[in-house]
């Protein structure tokens, strides 16, 4: 698969990438990457996905192209049952009528939450935290047109792991996040269709060398592709490092976790209806618990390739491949071989975004 371009051109021919039709040029120094793909972010500039509304939603998709991400997952968290619903249907609504070439493409929804562990629930508020059923996930399923494409859920609460293999048959993600799951519980979900886990190492019960969890399965189970953030708060440089060499490129997706308070000044904003703090580039609940990121696409790549010596290959394989595989549209996007979508980022020589095209449409442009 193609994944890195320079010195050369790129045809473009009805939003698919071509042999002829119009073309953009690539020049000496600069690299033609496919676009980013963010699998996990609440919000940004002021908005958020649990907003609920038209305005918002259109908000955030506006704001990211600027940092290379050309389609994403809006990503929900635990709230009202009733809350939660408006957001899916939102989704679903602008899915259907506004997911136009020229702008970030909407590819479904990450639901992340309710279906979590107390003792692990981070920024997500505890008093609307449910068990995992498939009868409450249905409701949610029906609110959203089918449009969901991952979960976050928390395994060891799965009852005989019926949730988790609901969702594999379903075509819908099951990722591991915010629990309290040891190795044999992971073990047991992998054997029912559990494929991911959630912002690793974030949220989760730790690597630990007499009671292993979560972590340390999510090391030892080559089945499980794992999130990463890699913003240098919420995990280590070498960190990052130590999970690229121990996972591999092919085995790790970056995210950003973004939340509202991203690309805007210092202050007081909200997560989920929670009153949050940004202090430079971290974002806390009063608890001083996390709660998201204030990250970028474009930043995750850069921080990557520095905090763990990999190629831009690599972290390309991390932001497009993989996320792409994960969904199961590698045979449109993730890479820029011809047929593909024409989802394509232009960086600099130092990695920065020149200019952002969706569907063989210009998004965004210095």
């Amino acid at each position: 698969m193609i994944k890195v371009l320079t010195n050369t051109s790129i045809f473009m021919k009805d939003g698919k990438i071509s042999n002829s039709g119009g073309k953009i040029n690539i020049p000496k120094g600069y690299y033609a990457v496919p676009g980013f793909i963010d699998t996990h972010i609440h919000g940004s500039h002021g908005a958020d996905a649990m907003d609920g509304t038209f305005e918002s939603l259109d908000h955030i998709v506006k704001t990211l192209a600027k940092e290379g991400v050309t389609s994403f997952l809006p990503t929900t968290m635990t709230q009202e049952i009733s809350n939660i619903n408006k957001a899916l249907n939102n989704i679903s609504s602008y899915m259907n009528n506004n997911n136009i070439a020229g702008q970030p493409e909407i590819l479904g929804i990450h639901l992340e939450g309710p279906f979590i562990n107390c003792h692990h629930k981070g920024a997500q508020p505890e008093k609307f935290i449910l068990d995992p059923t498939v009868e409450s996930f249905k409701i949610f399923e029906k609110e959203a047109n089918n449009n969901i494409r991952k979960v976050t859920y928390a395994p060891e609460l799965d009852k005989n792991f019926e949730f988790t293999k609901y969702l594999s048959e379903n075509n819908i993600i099951p990722s591991v996040g915010h629990s309290s799951a040891n190795f044999e519980d992971i073990e047991k979900a992998i054997s029912f269709g559990l494929s991911s886990v959630t912002h690793f190492h974030n949220g989760q019960s730790p690597h630990h060398h007499r009671t292993p969890g979560v972590v340390t399965a999510g090391f030892a189970f080559d089945e499980l592709n794992t999130e990463i953030i890699v913003d240098g708060i919420h995990l280590h440089p070498n960190t990052v490092k130590s999970v690229v060499k121990i996972k591999g490129p092919n085995n790790v997706t970056l995210i950003t976790d973004a939340m509202e308070a991203k690309g805007l000044e210092d202050g007081e904003y909200k997560l989920g209806g929670q009153k949050v703090i940004k202090i430079k580039n971290e974002v806390r609940l009063e608890s001083g618990s996390l709660a998201g990121s204030v990250n970028t696409m474009i930043n995750s790549v850069k921080n990557v390739i520095e905090f763990s010596g990999c190629s831009l290959d690599d972290a390309i394989t991390m932001a497009c491949i993989n996320p792409a595989k994960e969904l199961g549209i590698l045979t449109r996007k993730g890479s820029l071989d011809i047929g593909k979508d024409a989802d394509i980022v232009i960086l600099d020589s130092e990695f920065n975004v020149v200019k952002t095209i969706c569907r063989g449409k210009v998004a965004f442009e210095i």
